[in-house]
């Protein structure tokens, strides 16, 4: 059996969040390739949610793109959690909607959202943020999966939309394509 491990975060939400905006913005580096700092940010989240004083059931974080490419389609970015959805018409879904209309999206439970995409059969709750470049340009979503009905709240999506806040205006000079 491991030994306990010490807590790096405050249990109380605003306080949390607080924390981890700080940290986003500190491990945020412009000078780095766009894959690398949004793979520690959403590694950063989901270990945060799995600190011992917070201890939320959250079982994925990460970001869906948009690509010049095919830009009718969120694309899988980096992530932590189970195998995802790779490609995400946007209009459909949780986070085609939040994409679609450019709003976050807080979805209680999953099973009530019509046309909700089941990347992982697991998942009970939702929250998805949109990444919007200052210009306007849609640039992708910050998804969240929670195991537990109710899982996010209002809370946490002011959490969530400050995060992504932070990472646009590190990012806000950065191509997406």
């Amino acid at each position: 059996m491991s030994p306990p491990t010490a807590s790096s975060y405050p249990a109380d939400k605003p306080s949390f969040y607080r924390d981890v905006v700080a940290q986003t913005r500190a491990v945020v580096d412009p000078s780095l390739p766009l894959v690398s700092n949004l793979a520690n940010v959403a590694a950063l989240l989901y270990w945060a949610y799995h600190d011992p004083a917070v201890a939320r059931p959250v079982n994925w974080v990460g970001f869906y793109l948009r690509s010049a490419a095919r830009p009718d389609t969120l694309l899988l970015g980096p992530f932590h959690g189970r195998v995802a959805c790779t490609s995400i018409r946007i209009g459909q879904g949780v986070c085609g909607t939040a994409a679609d209309e450019r709003r976050s999206v807080l979805v209680r439970n999953v099973h009530e959202f019509k046309g909700h995409i089941a990347c992982d059969s697991a998942s009970e709750s939702e929250l998805v943020v949109p990444l919007v470049h200052p210009d306007g340009r849609l640039l992708g979503v910050f998804d969240l999966d929670s195991t537990v009905l109710a899982g996010f709240d209002e809370v946490d999506q002011a959490g969530v939309e400050a995060i992504t806040a932070a990472l646009i205006e590190t990012v806000a000079s950065w191509s997406f394509e």
